[in-house]
């Protein structure tokens, strides 16, 4: 009998090597979630602990058992971790980093997926006690639902995340963070607070806040007329109505958080707006039939780099 070879054996493909240790995710909403689902699955931490303030969520957490271990007390649950996601709303961000500081192990990671960053480092860094690396971070990935059900481990597949280091942060720091979601399935790139929040101002927030004021809009309208727009509804209105069921307390805060960018971009909107209007009112068919096309070149321009 031949002797076999190690090509005849069917022996298993190697496992990567864990990013971190211990992986800590505070806040299991649907971001929080399906980082827990995608480390497990992609074997980026070794231990995955899973912090939640609703006794609710930790109960469903250890019951869909997406971490390794659930604790209620955040102190506890950071202890010897060498990273911590933060995936509460930006507005909590600063109470719930100033709990967990003392409790930090010299060494570690601590980051987040806030949709702000001017106002994350603003209210999370001076709080960061020496020795440990903070690491803002924002997955550009998500849906209209929320809460540990709604976390699935391919979210972030072909999705960029933006990692945002403030001056001075240790490279091999940032360079673990950008492996981690490089894992997870992120396309990474690193950009200066600032400028993330004035490009999400344009691409995500001022469409959100359009949408909310949209569905307003509607729902104010006499009663009959309400029901015949939700009766006859077409595509454009639906699609205004799914980015509208997003969760209103992480909207809240990310309106109120990055003020300055959003109403600066929601200004340079309202004079777009009004150039349409006048168009439209002087039949400039022109100006018309252009705005139509440059939206359609977006939406191609989408379609090419498979963020469509």
């Amino acid at each position: 009998m031949p002797e076999l070879t190690t090509s005849d054996t069917n022996t298993p493909e190697a496992v990567a090597e864990p990013i971190f240790q211990r992986l800590v995710l505070i806040g299991l909403g649907l971001i929080g979630s399906s980082v827990a689902r995608a480390a497990r699955e992609t074997g980026a931490a070794a231990e995955i602990v899973a912090c939640d303030a609703s006794e609710a969520v930790c109960t469903r957490v250890a019951e869909l058992g997406i971490a390794d271990r659930v604790e209620a007390d955040p102190a506890l649950a950071v202890a010897s971790a060498d990273c911590v996601m933060l995936c509460v709303p930006v507005g909590a961000l600063a109470d719930v980093a100033a709990v967990i500081a003392p409790h930090l192990a010299p060494g570690a990671i601590l980051t987040d997926v806030g949709s702000t960053k001017i106002s994350v480092v603003r209210d999370v860094g001076p709080v960061v006690p020496a020795g440990v690396h903070f690491v803002p971070a924002h997955p550009l990935a998500g849906t209209e639902f929320s809460g540990p059900d709604a976390g699935f481990a391919t979210l972030f597949q072909g999705r960029y995340c933006l990692v945002v280091p403030p001056a001075g942060t240790d490279a091999a720091a940032v360079a673990r963070v950008v492996a981690l979601w490089e894992r997870l399935g992120a396309m990474v790139e690193e950009m200066e607070p600032a400028h993330h929040d004035r490009v999400l101002a344009v691409v995500s927030h001022l469409p959100h806040l359009l949408a909310f004021t949209i569905c307003g809009t509607a729902d104010d309208l006499a009663d009959e007329t309400r029901q015949e727009v939700l009766r006859f509804a077409a595509s454009g209105f639906r699609d205004f109505t799914r980015i509208a069921a997003s969760d209103p307390v992480m909207w809240r805060d990310i309106f109120l958080n990055n003020r300055e960018a959003l109403l600066e971009m929601l200004a340079r909107f309202t004079e777009d707006a009004q150039a349409m209007a006048r168009a439209i009112r002087w039949g400039d068919a022109g100006y018309i039939e252009d705005r139509v096309l440059r939206g359609r070149k977006i939406r191609r321009s989408l379609i090419e780099i498979k963020q469509a």
